[in-house]
């Protein structure tokens, strides 16, 4: 017997709070919304259940999105600081040479 899997689907975090925006901001029922979004009705649910308990305990939890940008922000300051250091060091090793022919000039 063969069956086909399903794939699974990827949902983007702004995608996310925007389907949990909708659960919370009109009141209704997860089903119903989950049904207008073509999703799973225990996804959407783990996903408010989420954002409920992150709201409860009063902890400023970042969002989905914003630890999205999070991490883009620090890979782009890692980078930052290997550019920033490769500069520095081709710096110090053309204000070498410039002195060094200088210094030759002189004599």
């Amino acid at each position: 017997m063969f069956t086909m899997a399903r794939s699974r689907r990827d949902f983007t975090p702004e995608y996310k709070d925007e389907a949990v925006k909708l659960v919370v901001t009109t009141g209704k029922a997860v089903a119903t919304v989950a049904r207008e979004l073509g999703i799973n009705e225990a996804t959407l649910g783990r996903w408010v259940m989420a954002f409920k308990a992150r709201n409860e305990t009063g902890q400023a939890e970042v969002t989905e999105s914003e630890r999205a940008e999070l991490l883009r922000l620090r890979k782009e300051n890692a980078d930052l600081k290997m550019d920033r250091a490769f500069l520095k060091k081709a710096s110090i090793f053309f204000a070498q040479e410039a002195s060094d022919t200088n210094g030759k000039r002189s004599n």
